[in-house]
């Protein structure tokens, strides 16, 4: 069931819960994220950044959208934070049934020219089209972009936002960092903030930083509105931690010696956000759609 994110997010919407968007950036990752959504019956959006998929490279991505089209739970494939309209294509031209053109670094005219410039390459596709208004902040040099500083979003910017754009998600700035918060820094979401968003714009709402925040918050934010969440950190941390216990045993060298453990300790914590995020048995709530591609 492989579909664009705005059918993806539109029953989450309507129905009170939020996909989970879980970033890979190797096939091993991929492969448990499909397993852990098929499992929890949940639906699934695979994100990918430009930066991972320049590290795995574009020739990975017929296998990911043929194991898209495989799956027994709904299916978006999600181009992540991409920066520029020639991402826009390449996302496009590669597979992906749902793009972000990350504008919020740009002035507010500069973002509503580019997003709405990519709604016009995505939309007779029939993609959907993420932006991103107001800014997040970030951890450590690791993380995706961000800025030292949050600056919230405005819920009337984002009313005129949407308005002059017309995209169909958006990620809004309510207090999350991307990557993993170190000891001094304390998560804090804003919602009521939150609150006010929603009511000024009926579109799904996109959490960005969603790793390594607390759980009560982050439950009380899909209760609030809250339709898709981005998690790259947490599931990478567990992944790659698991692969050094493994790899401390010298003698190990076969990727399906070394890899399964590791699979399984990213699909523990996946398993755990898709149930926070009240995404479990959803996937029954989607019709038995026709391949986008």
């Amino acid at each position: 069931m492989l579909i664009n994110g705005i059918d993806l997010l539109d029953v989450a919407n309507e129905n009170s819960f939020a996909v989970p968007a879980f970033n890979i950036s190797d096939w091993a990752m991929m492969r448990g994220v499909i397993e852990i959504s098929e499992e929890l019956d949940s639906p699934l959006i695979v994100a990918i950044h430009p930066d991972e998929l320049a590290h795995v490279g574009e020739d990975i991505m017929p296998s990911i959208v043929q194991a898209s089209r495989r799956a027994s739970v709904p299916v978006a494939i999600h181009f992540d934070h991409g920066a520029t309209y020639e991402q826009m294509l390449l996302a496009v031209r590669t597979g992906f049934t749902s793009v972000m053109l990350d504008g919020s670094m740009h002035p507010y005219e500069d973002n509503v020219a580019l997003t709405r410039q990519a709604a016009g390459v995505a939309h007779p596709l029939g993609l959907s089209v993420e932006a991103e208004l107001g800014t997040i902040g970030k951890t450590d040099d690791e993380a995706e972009a961000g800025t030292d500083d949050i600056i919230y979003t405005d819920p009337e910017v984002a009313k005129d936002f949407v308005a002059k754009t017309g995209v169909d998600s958006l990620a809004v700035a309510i207090g999350t960092r991307h990557g993993i918060y170190p000891s001094h820094l304390k998560p804090e979401l804003k919602l009521d903030l939150l609150k006010e968003l929603k009511a000024a714009v009926s579109i799904p709402l996109v959490l960005h930083g969603g790793s390594n925040n607390p759980d009560d918050e982050i439950a009380e934010a899909v209760t609030l509105g809250v339709n898709k969440i981005n998690i790259s950190s947490d599931i990478k941390v567990a992944y790659h931690q698991k692969m050094r216990e493994v790899l401390h045993d010298g003698g190990v060298r076969e990727p399906n010696v070394i890899q399964p453990d590791c699979i399984a300790a990213l699909k523990e914590i996946a398993a755990h956000k898709i149930r926070l995020f009240a995404a479990d048995g959803k996937a029954s709530l989607y019709p038995r759609l026709t391949d986008l591609r």
